[in-house]
C-alpha cells in the first residue's frame, strides 16, 4: 500500500499508442547496441604492429618466392646446357664423320 501512496509509481496504461511502442522499442535496441559496444575490448596497439608485421612477412615471402622461382629457372638451364654438351660430345665419338664435315669450310 504505500507504493500507492507515492507519487512517483508507475502506473498501468490501458491502450500504448504504436508509434510509442515502435519508438520505445528502438530506444531500447540502441541501448542494447551501444551497452554491447562498450563492453567490447578495444583493439590493442600490438594488433596494428601484428597486422604490420603480416604485411612485411608476406612481401618478403612473395620476394622470396620469386627468388627462388629464377633459382629454379637458372638451375634448369644450367642443366639443360650440360645436357647439350653432353649430347654434342657423344655425337662426336659416334659420328665422327659429321662432326669433320661441319668443321670443315664450305669448297667454291
Amino acid at each position: 500500500m504505500a507504493l500507492s501512496k507515492n507519487p512517483y509509481t508507475y502506473t498501468r496504461m490501458d491502450f500504448e499508442d504504436p508509434e510509442e511502442k515502435k519508438h520505445r522499442k528502438a530506444q531500447f535496441l540502441i541501448y542494447k547496441v551501444l551497452e554491447r559496444a562498450d563492453a567490447q575490448r578495444r583493439p590493442s596497439l600490438l594488433r596494428g604492429r601484428s597486422s604490420r608485421l603480416k604485411v612485411k612477412i608476406g612481401r618478403r615471402l612473395k620476394r622470396s618466392r620469386k627468388r627462388m622461382a629464377l633459382m629454379v629457372l637458372a638451375a634448369r638451364v644450367a642443366v639443360y646446357r650440360q645436357i647439350m654438351y653432353r649430347l654434342r660430345s657423344l655425337e662426336a665419338l659416334v659420328w665422327p664423320c659429321r662432326v669433320q664435315a661441319n668443321d670443315q669450310p664450305p669448297t667454291f
